[in-house]
C-alpha cells in the first residue's frame, strides 16, 4: 500500500514495462487450444508489413482489437489474438534493393539465391520492430505464437491452395492487358492502383484517309506516343457526322499502318472530336474494344518503361521523350490540329508511386466468377456482418462486378509460383517434377494471395490442428476500408473454399485518422504523428483512450485534446484510487452495502454505465464507450461521489461499498485503459490475481435505483446552478451564501447541497430576496448578506444574460438557415444544436 500512497501521480514510463512483463510471464496472451470456436474468441491481426513501424492506423486498430480481446477474455472466454507479419513482396524487396544500391551493387549482380538470403537477413534484423512496438501499446496478442507469411508451414498452405485452384481450372496463364508498374517492374492488380487528378494536354491529330484526295479524320488523345500502337479508329454508330466513314481506312501518321474505321457504342460523341484512336496494347478500354472487333494488339512501350522496336524510329526513348518527339514530328508534318489542357483521373501505383502503363503481358490469372457468389451470399445472409452497414454495399458492388485477378508478380521475394516449364510442357504441383530440363517460373505470387489465407493458415491449415479446431472461424476482423476488397473479400472467398466456413463473423471498418489539419498523415508531407512519441509523452492508456474516443465510421482528424483527456482520466482514476485505498482498512471486503442516498446513487449509476459500456463495445461504438466511461469516472465517481462522501467516517458499510465501486470501475475500464487499471488493481484488498483475468462487471438490476438518481441528480443540478450564479455575481470564493429554499424534494439531501454549494440555509424571516436561482423542483432564493453586493450581482448577472441571449439568437439564426442545415456536415449541425441547448440551459440557470 505504501508504494501507491507515496506516488502523487501515475507514471506510465515506470508502470507500463513492468505491467507488460507481468502479462507475458503469466501466459495471459497464450491460450492452450481447447474447446470450439463457438466457445472461444479469436481475432487475427491484420498482419503488418515486415518492413513496418507502428503508425497511427496501427495504433487505432490495435487499440480497437485489444479492447475487444480484453473484454471477451474478462467474460471468461478462451481468447486468442493471432499475431504475425506479412512478407510484403514489393515493399521489402525495394528496401533491400536500396541497401544494395548504397553499397554500389544490385540484386541482378547478386543473383536470385543470394538476394533472397540477403532479404532474410534484413528481416531478421529489422522485421521485429513493429512487434515490439505493439507491446508498448499494451496489445495482448499471442507473442509466443508469432506467424510469418513465408514460414515453412505457411508456404505449404499457399502452394496447396494454388495447386488446387489450378486443378479446378480457376488459375490459368494468358496474354492480357495488365497494370504495369514501371517503378517495381511488375504487374499489379486493379486494387493496388490509385487514381490521381492530373492535367495533361489533349492533342487533336489528323489521320489521312486512304484513297482520298486530302480527306482526314481528326482524333483527340492525351497520349500521342501510344498512337504508334494504334490498330483502328472508332466512332459511335449513332454519330451522324462519321457514319459514312465506317468501313473505310485511315493511315496512321508517322508509321503508315492502315487502320480500319469501326463503329462501337463505347465511343462518346461529345468527347474531343468524337473520333477515338484504338490502342489495344496500351489502354484497358481499347483492349476490350479490340477483343470485340478482333483487332491486332501492338505494344510499343516495354516493361522497362522505354519504347520497343515496334515504335520504330522512337525505339529506346523514354515515354516522355517519345511523346515530345511524336508531337514535334506531327507538327512538322502539319497533322497537329490543336492542343488544350485536359484534367482527368490517371492511374498510379500504390506501391511505387509510378504512373501505371497498361501493357499486354503473359501472366498468371485467377478466375473469380465461381468464388465470388458464395462470398456475396455470406454477407447477404448475415453470416458475415459488416459494420457500418454502408460498407456492405461497397463489398457487394465489387464482388458483383469482379474481374480476373492477376496473380503473378515479377519479383524475387515472395512465394515463387509452383510452376515448371519444359518446352511446351507445363507442370504445376507442390513438389518439383522429376526428370531433366525443367525450369521453374521465376515469378512470385501477389502478396494478397498469401494474405487471403491468413485466418486459417496461421492456425495450421491444411493440417487439422487443435489450434484450427479451437479458433476457426475467428470472431472479428477490424480493418480500414481501403483493403475491404484487397484483403477482406478475398479472405471470405478463400475461407469458404478451403476452410469450409467464413473466416470471421463480423467485420468492423474503422475510421482513418487524418492529420489535425485534415490532410492524410504522411512523413513525406510532414503531417505524420508518431504514436510512440505520443506514448512517450502521455502514456499508452492516454493514446489508446484518445484514439478510441476519436474513432467513428467516418474519417476523423487527430485530436491531441482527446489524448490529453485520456491522460487526465488515467491520473484522475489513479489519484481517486489512492484516496479510497488510503482510507479503507485492508480487511474491508468489497460489497454493495449502501447506507445513504449517495451510496445508492453511485451504485445505480454504476449499473447504468456497465450496461452502456458492454452494449457499446459489443456494437463497436468505441467512441461512446470511451467517452461514457470518462464521464462516469471523471464526473460522477470522482467529482461528485467522492466529494459527497467527504466528512463521513469510512465505517464498514461505506468501506465495503466504495471498494466495490472501485473494483467494478477498474474492471469496467480495463479493456480500454489497461495499464493504470492493472496497476491499481494490485493494491485493492483481496485482488491477488491479474485484473486482465478478472470477471467483467455485469448489471445487477436490484441496484438500479431511479429515485436515488433523481435525488442526487437534483443535488448536482442545484450545486451547479448556485456555483454558476456565484461566479457570474462575483461572490467571493470562500463566502457562504444565505439562501431560502423555495423548492420541493430536498428534505434528505439539503445538507449535501448546502455543503457543496457553500450555503447557509435560512428558512425564517421575510427578508426580500436579491436573486432567485432556479433549481429542480423550484428555486433557491439568495438573501442579503455582507458577502453579496446586490447591485453588482444584478449588473453582472444581467450582462451575462445579455451575452447568452445574443449567442442564442446567433445559434437560432444559423439553425434556421436551410442552406446550413441541408449542406453542412451532420456532425456540425448536431454540434450547433447541442450548443444551443447548452446556452438555453445556462440562461435558464441565471
Amino acid at each position: 500500500m505504501a508504494s501507491l500512497q507515496d506516488r502523487t501521480r501515475f507514471d506510465p514510463a515506470e508502470v507500463e514495462p513492468r505491467i507488460t512483463e507481468r502479462w507475458l510471464e503469466t501466459g495471459l496472451v497464450h491460450p492452450e487450444p481447447a474447446g470450439t470456436a463457438d466457445e472461444n474468441y479469436s481475432i487475427a491481426i491484420p498482419p503488418p508489413n515486415v518492413t513496418g513501424a507502428l503508425h497511427m492506423g496501427h495504433a487505432l486498430n490495435g487499440s480497437i482489437q485489444d479492447t475487444l480481446v480484453r473484454y471477451h477474455r474478462m467474460l471468461g472466454r478462451r481468447t486468442k489474438w493471432i499475431l504475425g507479419t506479412d512478407h510484403a513482396g514489393i515493399a521489402t524487396q525495394k528496401q533491400v534493393e536500396k541497401q544494395l544500391q548504397a553499397e554500389g551493387t544490385s540484386r541482378e549482380a547478386l543473383g536470385r539465391a543470394a538476394f533472397v538470403e540477403r532479404v532474410w537477413q534484413w528481416r531478421a534484423q529489422y522485421g521485429g520492430t513493429i512487434i515490439e512496438q505493439f507491446k508498448r501499446l499494451g496489445a495482448s496478442v499471442d507473442y509466443e505464437d508469432e506467424r510469418f507469411t513465408l514460414d515453412q508451414g505457411y508456404v505449404r498452405a499457399v502452394l496447396r491452395v494454388f495447386v488446387e485452384l489450378y486443378r479446378k481450372g480457376y488459375i490459368y496463364r494468358d496474354h492480357y492487358l495488365v497494370n504495369w508498374d514501371p517503378g517495381s517492374r511488375s504487374a499489379i492488380s486493379d486494387l493496388e492502383v490509385e487514381t490521381r487528378e492530373v492535367t495533361d494536354t489533349l492533342y487533336s491529330v489528323a489521320y489521312p484517309l486512304k484513297d482520298s484526295d486530302g480527306e482526314q479524320i481528326v482524333v483527340a488523345t492525351v497520349r500521342p506516343e501510344t498512337m504508334l500502337a494504334d490498330t483502328a479508329v472508332a466512332v459511335n454508330p449513332g454519330d451522324e457526322r462519321y457514319r459514312h466513314l465506317v468501313g473505310r481506312t485511315a493511315i496512321l501518321p508517322l508509321v503508315g499502318r492502315e487502320l480500319e474505321i469501326i463503329a462501337d457504342d463505347y465511343v462518346k460523341s461529345d468527347f474531343g472530336t468524337g473520333c477515338l484512336k484504338i490502342t489495344p496494347g496500351h489502354d484497358p478500354n481499347d483492349f476490350e474494344i479490340g477483343r470485340r472487333h478482333g483487332l491486332p494488339e501492338v505494344g510499343v512501350i516495354g516493361e522497362d518503361g522505354r519504347m520497343t522496336a515496334e515504335a520504330r524510329a522512337y525505339a529506346g526513348l523514354t515515354v516522355q521523350e517519345a511523346q515530345d518527339r511524336v508531337v514535334a514530328d506531327l507538327e512538322a508534318q502539319g497533322l497537329l490540329r490543336g492542343r488544350e489542357p485536359y484534367t482527368h483521373e490517371v492511374p498510379f501505383s500504390h506501391r511505387s508511386g509510378a504512373r501505371i502503363e497498361p501493357l499486354i503481358s503473359l501472366q498468371w490469372f485467377m478466375r473469380m466468377d465461381e468464388l465470388a457468389p458464395p462470398a456475396i451470399a455470406a454477407v447477404r445472409e448475415g453470416r458475415v456482418r459488416i459494420h457500418p452497414e454502408s460498407q456492405s454495399r461497397r463489398y457487394l458492388d465489387w464482388l458483383e462486378n469482379i474481374r480476373p485477378w492477376v496473380l503473378s508478380r515479377q519479383l524475387w521475394w515472395g512465394h515463387q509460383l509452383p510452376v515448371w516449364y519444359r518446352g511446351d510442357e507445363t507442370y504445376v504441383d507442390e513438389v518439383p517434377p522429376e526428370g531433366e530440363g525443367w525450369e521453374r517460373d521465376p515469378d512470385v505470387l501477389d502478396t494478397w494471395f498469401s494474405s487471403a489465407l491468413w485466418p486459417f493458415a496461421t492456425l495450421g491449415w491444411p493440417d487439422d490442428t487443435p489450434q484450427l479446431r479451437a479458433f476457426y472461424p475467428t470472431d472479428v476482423l477490424s480493418t480500414a476500408r481501403d483493403i475491404l476488397f484487397l484483403w477482406v473479400a478475398r479472405m471470405v472467398m478463400m475461407g469458404l473454399e478451403f476452410a469450409g466456413d467464413v473466416p470471421f463473423r463480423d467485420v468492423y471498418v474503422h475510421s482513418v485518422i487524418q492529420a489535425p489539419d485534415g490532410r492524410r498523415m504522411s512523413k513525406s508531407l510532414g503531417t505524420g504523428i508518431d504514436p510512440l512519441d505520443e506514448i512517450d509523452k502521455h502514456g499508452a492508456d492516454a493514446v489508446r483512450f484518445g484514439l478510441l474516443a476519436m474513432s467513428s465510421s467516418q474519417d476523423v482528424k487527430y485530436s491531441p485534446e482527446k489524448v490529453e483527456q485520456g491522460q487526465a482520466l488515467a491520473n484522475k482514476l489513479f489519484n481517486a484510487s489512492r484516496y479510497v485505498l488510503g482510507r479503507v482498512s485492508e480487511e474491508a471486503a468489497p460489497a454493495p452495502r449502501p447506507a445513504t442516498v449517495e451510496d445508492r446513487w453511485i451504485l445505480s449509476r454504476l449499473q447504468r454505465v456497465t450496461g452502456e459500456t458492454r452494449a457499446r463495445i459489443e456494437s463497436y461504438d468505441f467512441s461512446k464507450a470511451a467517452l461514457g466511461l470518462y464521464d462516469f469516472v471523471y464526473n460522477e465517481l470522482c467529482d461528485w461521489y467522492l466529494e459527497l462522501t467527504k466528512g463521513r467516517e469510512f465505517e464498514a458499510d461505506l468501506s465495503a461499498t466504495i471498494l466495490h465501486v472501485l473494483r467494478e470501475t477498474l474492471a469496467l475500464a480495463h479493456p480500454l485503459i489497461p495499464f493504470v487499471t492493472e496497476e491499481v488493481w494490485g493494491h485493492v484488498p483481496g485482488a491477488h490475481a491479474l485484473l486482465a483475468r478478472a470477471r467483467y462487471p455485469i448489471v445487477d438490476g436490484a441496484l438500479v435505483d431511479p429515485e436515488a438518481e433523481r435525488q442526487i441528480g437534483a443535488v448536482i443540478a442545484s450545486v451547479r446552478a448556485v456555483r454558476s450564479w456565484r461566479e457570474e455575481a462575483g461572490v467571493r470564493a470562500g463566502a457562504r451564501l444565505v439562501v431560502r429554499v423555495a423548492a420541493e424534494g430536498y428534505g434528505q439531501t439539503l445538507p449535501l447541497v448546502a455543503r457543496l454549494a457553500r450555503l447557509e440555509v435560512n428558512g425564517a424571516g421575510d427578508a426580500q430576496a436579491i436573486a432567485s436561482v432556479p433549481v429542480p423542483g423550484g428555486a433557491l432564493e439568495v438573501l442579503p448578506s455582507a458577502d453579496v453586493d446586490p447591485q453588482e450581482a444584478a449588473r453582472r448577472v444581467e450582462a451575462e444574460r445579455a451575452r447568452l441571449r445574443a449567442e442564442i439568437a446567433r445559434a437560432e439564426g444559423k439553425l434556421a438557415n436551410e442552406g446550413f442545415v441541408s449542406k453542412a456536415p451532420v456532425h456540425l449541425v448536431e454540434a450547433e444544436r447541442s450548443k444551443l441547448a447548452r446556452l438555453r440551459g445556462e440562461l435558464e440557470a441565471l
